[in-house]
């Protein structure tokens, strides 16, 4: 399973917002999309998913052109995961799953109950069996986002594109999450998250990509991509990185700081 982007640019209105951008994630690839509000990021992921066309370039989903692709064989092939956010209609969780599988029985078809126990397992591995009933609009942010997942699974993608997975959570939701999306990598899954924190980056992608206007500032494995110097001129401010040691386990942490300090 994998997803290469070659050499793609995008220009929206005259404006080039992605140049020459370049990487590739294979099964149990962790990649953190890093940078600041406005680089692209979001640009950026509309293209993976297909639904952007580069001016130049080309993706490839398991070697084959993406745009050459039905919207129906991207959906088996990749899934992506917004945003949590408060829906407009308080479906429960369970059915908010299930709706990840329209892919497989159709727009105007009723799960059964194998596409139920399908739905059930996926709430089971994430840890949320219990709230299957609860209404999606009566439950944490943290745990919709983890329904979101679920909702990604079911679709039986092995790609999963994540759009800040942890934003507005805690610091306790936002590890709960990203956990679980660390677990998913290990059983094979191709995980693609965008993210502001640099910090998250180091403690849980294998790989980064660091995106300054439109262009690739750094890209590799995070302990050696986001050095000081890059993610000082990344976000325009004076940052130190300095590990830490954490029963036993050795972690790498950006700080963000004005001179004199």
């Amino acid at each position: 399973m994998s997803i290469n982007v070659k050499n793609i640019s995008f220009t929206y209105n005259e404006k080039e917002v992605l140049h020459d951008i370049s990487f590739s994630a294979g099964s149990g690839d962790v990649v953190a999309v890093l940078g600041p509000n406005g680089v692209g990021k979001s640009t950026f992921f509309r293209c993976m998913l297909g639904f952007l066309h580069p001016q130049r370039g080309e993706i490839l989903l398991n070697g084959q052109d993406i745009f050459s692709m039905t919207n129906a064989a991207v959906a088996r092939e990749i899934a992506y995961i917004p945003q949590s956010s408060s829906p407009a209609f308080n479906y429960t969780v369970l059915d908010t799953v299930l709706m990840g599988m329209t892919n497989q029985i159709g727009l105007f078809s009723s799960p059964g109950p194998a596409e139920r126990k399908t739905a059930m397992a996926a709430l089971e591995e994430l840890g949320i069996a219990e709230l299957a009933g609860r209404g999606c609009n009566k439950i944490s942010g943290g745990e919709r986002q983890l329904m979101l997942l679920a909702r990604s699974l079911v679709q039986k993608a092995k790609i999963l594109i994540m759009d800040e997975p942890t934003a507005n959570l805690d610091l306790g939701n936002s590890h709960k999450v990203m956990k679980r999306i660390l677990s998913l990598s290990r059983q094979g899954y191709t995980v693609i998250f965008s993210t502001h924190e640099p910090n998250q980056a180091f403690q849980f992608a294998n790989r980064v990509v660091a995106l300054q206007n439109g262009r690739v500032l750094a890209e590799g494995k995070p302990e050696e991509a986001l050095s000081e110097c890059i993610l000082s001129s990344l976000y325009a401010s004076n940052v130190a990185v300095r590990e830490i040691e954490v029963n036993g386990k050795v972690f790498k942490l950006a700080i963000s700081y004005d001179e004199g300090e």
